[in-house]
């Protein structure tokens, strides 16, 4: 599982650095933001989301080195690394309960200017009549691209028919980045669907280890699919999954936001998740996460993971 949340990690850099359109062709020369990338995901211990840092960090989560991570152990660990990488800048918010709160991804998303503190709650509510600055390339400053992450149980040993048709139609949003899950003692990245089966890339491949060159760029051949994906049935898919979505702008998360209500939420008598505008008042405050105050940085190992973050609470079984 820690390989399949490196794919769906890497797909959102790509969405963000080279555009959701790019295709990897052999040989071709490839810009410096396609090798940074490859260099973030290196399996040495240095590298921001190396294998090694996603073991360390996870013990954390109460996970010893060698333990299985499930699909919401291992969006807990992504959200931590990013904290540490700041070339990428990314804002990756984690559903809880089965429930995603508007509010709380804006306020995490629209980053306050350097220096200012009390901008950070009320600025992004008032945008709209203040304009939005945009910077050379015509994005909005401030926001920072959200990777949103939606753990979800869809029944207790098998999966409820009556959340497949929504779980499709996740895959067809613009904003897809797709869904971790698979089955017993299997672990999956799935990236589409045809009829009534699932299409995946299974990670369990042995692979030479690959290292960057001299002039910091990486043989890529292996970060890519050589043969063609595979396919299961999607009734043997195992119900802990957790989706996956990129949004690079705000106006993509606005667009998400209006397709979940259109296609998943109106048409389901029984919600896969829940989409809310104001923060839940029975629950804790939110606080955007902010990188701890360690002489650390995304480059290096993280060691005493239990001294950065509080354990988070293991995911549990809801009722269907």
């Amino acid at each position: 599982m820690l390989r399949c949340g490196q794919m769906m990690l890497a797909q959102a850099l790509i969405c963000r650095h080279l555009g959701r359109d790019w295709q990897w062709e052999k040989h071709k020369k490839q810009p410096e933001e396609y090798h940074r990338i490859l260099r973030c995901f290196l399996d040495r211990k240095d590298c921001c989301y190396s294998i090694h840092q996603m073991a360390q960090m996870g013990v954390g989560e109460g996970k010893s080195i060698g333990e299985w991570f499930g699909p919401n152990t291992v969006a807990q660990v992504l959200k931590k690394l990013a904290l540490f990488d700041e070339w990428n800048s990314l804002a990756v918010y984690v559903s809880m309960d089965n429930t995603v709160v508007i509010e709380d991804i804006k306020k995490m998303c629209w980053s306050p200017p350097q220096g200012s503190s009390t901008a950070h709650s009320t600025a992004y509510l008032h945008r709209s009549a203040l304009g939005r600055n945009k910077n050379t390339a015509g994005f909005c400053t401030g926001w920072k691209p959200l990777l949103l992450i939606i753990p979800l149980r869809l029944g207790i040993n098998h999966i409820n028919p009556v959340y497949i048709d929504a779980f499709k139609e996740c895959f067809k949003m613009p904003q897809s980045l797709g869904a971790l899950g698979g089955k017993p003692n299997n672990a999956y990245y799935f990236i589409g669907f045809l009829g009534n089966e699932l299409i995946y890339l299974d990670p369990h491949t042995t692979q030479s280890f690959v290292d960057s060159e001299e002039n910091g760029t990486v043989d890529d051949e292996s970060f890519h699919c050589q043969q063609a994906p595979h396919r299961m049935k999607i009734m043997n898919l195992d119900p802990s999954v957790a989706l996956g979505f990129f949004c690079k702008e705000e106006c993509d998360f606005d667009n998400w936001c209006s397709l979940v209500q259109k296609e998943i939420l109106k048409q389901q008598s029984l919600r896969m998740f829940e989409l809310v505008q104001k923060h839940p008042p029975h629950w804790p405050p939110f606080v955007p996460p902010s990188k701890p105050e360690v002489t650390t940085t995304g480059a290096e190992l993280i060691e005493s993971t239990d001294k950065l973050f509080e354990l988070e609470e293991e995911f549990e079984i809801l009722s269907v």
